[in-house]
């Protein structure tokens, strides 16, 4: 809690009908969820996809996002592997264009395109089984309203016939790992209060650690469903635990953001960059003294890193086939992996040292107009009497020359009681504007609480017409308010909250809100905070 692409479509796809046999199959029926693929094109996406299309309830929304760099063409996904599945219609799938700029962005933007609650994060090369949508539905029909995320427990077939290899061996990791973006479904509220991935961790490394950091601090809880996904070995090159110490640059940036004790934190196993540095210190003590003509200083660092790189390779070699072509690769890249390691940690130390915490910029801010701009005068409709709260003036100023769009969404049920009119309303409106404005979208809602109409806050209605008037997407949105319904309204309709409580905000509502400030001038630091 805080406080002070390019598309193509396919056609659509069936809603979730579970039937009404019990009461968790209603529950499911009235869930809403996307699956949402960043991809490099591999094809396992084929055989995902097919997975996908073979499940009894299929997602409201499919997004598989093209992330090969360099490709300005949507990827052509095979759709004969997606036709009707026993009578039904095929799924609903859009491909979006990642730019190559690796999977924190391409889930990012594979998540924004959507509108369902829960967003599912599938891999490439994941296989789903059978009964798979019927375990989610259950994980997430089941998971408590503070629960943000629900992980997938992940199966990485082993050869039977042999012990398996060092790369097989780091495949197999992903049963263990915690909040694997593998597999892993989050709450679409999560994803916006706290941005959703930090898109400067390049690779499939630690962006989804970091991400589970941050939800479980904005309030959230995280929890292992029961669901399983299959994950098979890629193929891999000799070089690619080499290319893999890439991931120290981001260990670097985990250690900047979350400071040393991030691995507990975010449940990561130790690395063995403490093993590494003496390694490559060794090596390179090594050379330099052999060089320059010291050659018992050269001997003894010699005989040091050849002890410990020894140690390095027999420690990967024992578990595996110990086939020669292995223990070839196991020698080879224990020798090249502590230098590039440190080499990569030491350029990661420098590239992140001053990095700020992650957040979506901020584009506009809805504000809510009785008791959050001008003082809470029942049922107004006399413009005499409009009085901003204090410090009003300048916080719309300084939000406006920001740079920001603004607007106004307010409930006005006095219309809908006859208690004023929609001139008077309007008057009043007009008079706000002249002291505090001009305000870039005015949203009303003149309807009572038993109108059912679809805009009343908390109802997200005023919330989604001002996002598509001013133009932007809604996690690019802030609503201020002060009571639950308006930042309910923000939640609703896919947008970020802030309450600014007042003597007419109920402490539960206080309790409730994730970001809380006591002033609107605050608050408009809270949002300036995020505008960038």
């Amino acid at each position: 809690m805080i406080r002070a692409g390019v598309s193509t479509t396919v056609p659509s796809l069936n809603p979730l009908r579970l039937g009404t046999e019990q009461a968790r199959a209603t529950d499911a029926e009235r869930l809403r969820w996307a699956v949402v693929v960043p991809t490099l094109g591999r094809p396992s996406l084929q055989v995902l996809l097919r997975s996908l299309a073979e499940q009894r309830h299929l997602p409201d929304e499919v997004v598989v996002v093209d992330d090969r760099p360099g490709h300005g063409r949507v990827l052509d996904v095979d759709l004969p592997v997606l036709d009707a599945v026993n009578g039904r219609q095929r799924p609903h799938v859009r491909v979006l264009i990642g730019g190559g700029m690796g999977p924190a962005h391409a889930r990012n933007v594979g998540w924004q395109a959507t509108r369902s609650p829960w967003v599912v994060f599938v891999d490439d090369d994941v296989v789903l089984p059978s009964g798979w949508s019927e375990a989610v539905l259950g994980d997430l029909t089941t998971a408590a309203a503070d629960v943000g995320g629900v992980q997938a427990r992940i199966d990485v077939p082993l050869p039977t016939d042999r012990r398996p290899t060092d790369w097989e061996r780091g495949t197999a990791g992903l049963e263990t790992a915690a909040w694997a973006t593998a597999e892993m479904a989050y709450r679409r509220e999560a994803l916006v209060e706290v941005g959703g991935f930090d898109e400067r961790f390049p690779r499939a490394y630690r962006e989804d650690a970091d991400l589970a950091l941050r939800v479980r601090r904005a309030g959230f809880e995280l929890t292992r469903g029961r669901r399983h996904v299959t994950h098979p070995v890629r193929p891999s090159s000799t070089w690619a635990s080499v290319a893999q110490q890439r991931g120290n640059r981001d260990d670097a940036l985990m250690r900047q953001l979350h400071g040393t004790a991030w691995r507990s934190d975010a449940r990561c196993p130790s690395g063995r960059l403490r093993w590494h540095a003496p390694t490559a210190a060794a090596g390179v003590t090594a050379l330099v003294a052999g060089v320059s003509g010291h050659r018992r200083t050269a001997a003894v660092a010699a005989a040091a890193w050849a002890a410990l790189t020894a140690e390095f390779a027999l420690r990967r070699i024992a578990p595996g086939p110990r086939v020669p072509r292995e223990v070839a690769r196991m020698v080879a890249t224990s020798v090249a992996i502590p230098p590039y390691a440190v080499v990569q940690r030491l350029l990661g130390a420098v590239a992140h040292r001053r990095q700020p915490r992650w957040t979506w910029p901020v584009k506009a801010v809805l504000l809510d107009r009785d008791g959050t701009l001008v003082e809470d005068v029942p049922y107004n409709g006399d413009p005499a009497r409009v009085r901003p709260v204090a410090g009003a003036a300048e916080a719309v100023r300084r939000a406006r020359e920001a740079g920001l769009k603004l607007g106004v969404v307010t409930n006005q049920s006095g219309i809908a009681r006859g208690l004023l009119t929609r001139a008077q309303a309007d008057s009043v409106n007009a008079r706000v504007d002249e002291l505090l404005g001009p305000f870039d979208t005015w949203q009303v809602c003149p309807h009572g609480p038993d109108d059912g109409c679809g805009c009343r806050k908390p109802l997200p209605g005023m919330v989604s017409a001002a996002v598509e008037q001013l133009g932007v997407a809604p996690h690019e949105v802030v609503v201020i308010g002060d009571i639950g319904a308006d930042v309910d309204a923000a939640r609703a309709a896919g947008a970020r909250g802030v309450l600014v409580p007042n003597d007419r905000t109920l402490p539960a509502e206080v309790q409730r809100a994730r970001r809380v400030a006591s002033t609107l001038s605050e608050a408009i630091d809270l949002v300036l905070g995020g505008a960038r």
